[in-house]
């Protein structure tokens, strides 16, 4: 009986074979991205929106089975919180601070501004809260990464998440083509340029590909503007779960105490603002820590690619159209009103 016990114990602790295919299939699809983010025009979209489409189009051909399904799902969730960590060796608080306050205080009036018209306008299309928000927090934070770090708070559908991942990274990579083509009628100086760039575009891939015409100088301007929006996400992060949590006791008719240990803490955001306070301290080598990011956009490239995977293009045609709308009319209301602050903050 204890021998029949044992066997039992050691059976569970087994890794299922299918969930480690899933991981596998994931990490494929993320080394497949990685691989055409470095060809022409398809650098514009990036890794992370490249392994999002692919996991897509994969899913609408075959049917991932359940024992697969749970590898997917563990990258898209688990795998995905230790890459947003790591990617905190991406910002360094210090390059913030020299940047100035007006950078500062474009990307917050940028977020201010965007949350609530992104938002409004897809409520006013009938989109579902959840994925309003989500498409909202994506065109004004940081794109397809603040959609997956928002997406706990707001216990969101991974189905949701995906789409809003997809419909953010579409319309940043029209946006990005756009700004490459009317550069030259812009009027802006190139810094200006560079910080129009990092202040309206939606993913650091679009950001550092539209400004490149403007030269070193604007890239690495729009870098430290994005990465001033990409730093903003912790405090979003945890208003929305405040604000989440309210509106959930709220629906259950909870006439208790507020308790601010009820709110879902991000732990993982707050590793990520933990892993940008060590960078910034220069500790880190530079080669280790390059090699960090590279190992963080792996890890939030297979969770895209989960979440592709879970998407079907049905549900994108039924939810995700008007997400894109609003997404649309929102980011073009969002270019304007960042070319109108940098002729205002005279930084253009």
């Amino acid at each position: 009986m204890e021998q029949a016990q044992i066997l039992a114990v050691q059976q569970k602790r087994k890794i299922p074979f299918g969930f480690m295919v899933g991981i596998g299939l994931t990490f494929v699809i993320a080394i497949v991205a990685k691989w055409l983010s470095a060809l022409p025009f398809l650098n514009i979209m990036g890794q992370l929106v490249i392994a999002l489409l692919i996991g897509m189009v994969l899913r609408s051909m075959i049917v991932v089975p359940e024992s697969i399904a749970v590898g997917t799902n563990f990258s898209s969730k688990k795998l995905l919180r230790f890459g947003i960590i790591l990617l905190g060796m991406r910002l360094n608080l210090v390059d913030l601070v020299h940047a100035g306050p007006k950078v500062l205080l474009l990307a917050v009036v940028v977020i201010l501004f965007t949350i609530p018209v992104v938002y409004g306008l897809a409520r006013l299309f009938k989109v579902e809260q959840r994925l309003s928000i989500l498409t909202a927090c994506g065109s004004a934070i940081c794109g397809a990464a603040a959609v997956v770090a928002i997406a706990p708070q707001l216990k969101a559908k991974e189905e949701e998440t995906a789409i809003a991942a997809a419909v953010v990274a579409i319309l940043g990579t029209i946006f990005t083509l756009a700004y490459t083509l009317l550069y030259p009628v812009l009027g802006l100086s190139d810094l200006g340029y560079g910080v129009f760039s990092g202040a309206t575009l939606h993913e650091i891939a679009h950001v550092i590909a539209a400004a490149a015409p403007g030269g070193k100088a604007a890239v690495d301007l729009a870098v430290i503007e994005k990465l001033t929006r990409v730093a903003l996400l912790v405090p979003v992060a945890i208003v929305i779960g405040i604000v989440a949590s309210r509106l959930e006791r709220k629906q259950r008719r909870d006439q208790g105490k507020f308790e601010w240990r009820s709110i879902p803490i991000p732990w993982f955001i707050v590793g990520f603002l933990a892993v940008s306070g060590i960078h910034s301290l220069g500790i880190i080598p530079t080669a280790v820590a390059d090699f960090i990011v590279v190992l963080a956009y792996m890890l939030i490239a297979m969770a895209m690619a989960g979440l592709g995977l879970s998407v079907d293009f049905g549900s994108f045609r039924r939810f995700g159209l008007k997400s894109f709308c609003a997404g649309l009319i929102g980011s073009i209301l969002l270019s304007l009103l960042g070319f109108g602050l940098i002729h205002l903050l005279h930084m253009a």
